[in-house]
């Protein structure tokens, strides 16, 4: 098992290019002490981490034509775009189990990255912070993107994405002890995030804190991707991210496209076997 730590974006559907990274991982036996995942990464390390094969594919793919899933009707009836009870009460409960257990009694340190909504600063669940009952209710607020879903109550304290406050949480893998990380970025390489039009026009005014993050978050989240390839020169980090451009957004909804992005995250993955042993070691 590796010293290094495993770093995971987010970014909503187009998080099942990590599903297919994480699937080759468990294939070939790769594994990390250390994972941390914001939003989509974090639910894909979840089922990583619980060593379920095909789950990932089978919960985010073959689901996603459901309306309960994601829809319009969601964020009509309960503000919700996805439909979060249906992801993360129904599905990991009943209708597609989370081997929840084998994550909390497994070696391997979780970190889940959320925002706090009234402070706008990054608050990070380890497995001393959660349990067999609340990993779920951590796992939904990392996953809770303002205007599309409500925050959670995790604590006491209401939480919202993670990937709002810490997209690509690197730094805290590297002040958390691990010298070698590495990342799994969801968009093609040359990606610069660039100023949201809707945070010029549309107010969070419940937590301002959250509205400012937003507004600044493209640069914030550019730096971050600058400081990544820098560690990268330097042979501190490897970098997996998706070797082109399959079209798929937050929101789609097209199996063909998700499927090809799944498989685009394996193929990547293997291609770099002999990389990531060697960086391993």
């Amino acid at each position: 098992m590796s010293k290094a730590g495993l770093v995971l974006e987010g970014g909503a559907m187009r998080g099942i290019y990590s599903a297919g990274v994480l699937e080759c991982f468990l294939e070939d036996k790769i594994n990390f002490q250390y994972v941390i995942g914001v939003s989509a990464g974090a639910c894909m390390a979840a089922s990583y981490l619980s060593d379920q094969s095909g789950r990932n594919k089978r919960v985010n793919i073959d689901f996603v034509n459901d309306k309960r899933y994601l829809s319009y009707k969601n964020l009509f009836l309960k503000g919700e775009l996805f439909g979060m009870d249906f992801i993360f009460d129904e599905i990991p409960n009943n209708i597609d189990p989370l081997d929840i257990r084998r994550i909390i009694d497994g070696p391997e340190e979780f970190v889940i990255v959320t925002t706090d909504c009234q402070t706008g600063e990054p608050v990070y669940f380890n497995k001393d912070d959660y349990d067999v009952d609340t990993l779920g209710s951590c796992l939904r607020a990392s996953s809770s993107i303002p205007f599309f879903a409500q925050p959670v109550d995790v604590g006491g304290k209401m939480m919202f994405d993670g990937g709002i406050s810490d997209p690509i949480p690197l730094v805290k893998s590297e002040s958390d002890g691990n010298e070698k990380n590495i990342v799994v970025l969801t968009k093609p390489r040359g990606y610069y995030k660039k100023p949201s039009r809707a945070a010029s026009v549309i107010s969070y005014k419940k937590y301002p804190k959250i509205d400012e993050r937003i507004r600044v978050r493209y640069k914030h989240y550019n730096e971050r991707l600058a400081y990544i390839f820098d560690e990268e020169k330097k042979g501190n980090v490897l970098v997996i991210a998706p070797s082109v451009d399959t079209g798929v957004g937050r929101t789609t909804r097209n199996k063909a496209k998700l499927e090809q992005l799944y498989k685009l995250g394996y193929k990547d993955a293997k291609a770099k076997l002999n990389d990531i042993k060697s960086f391993l070691v």
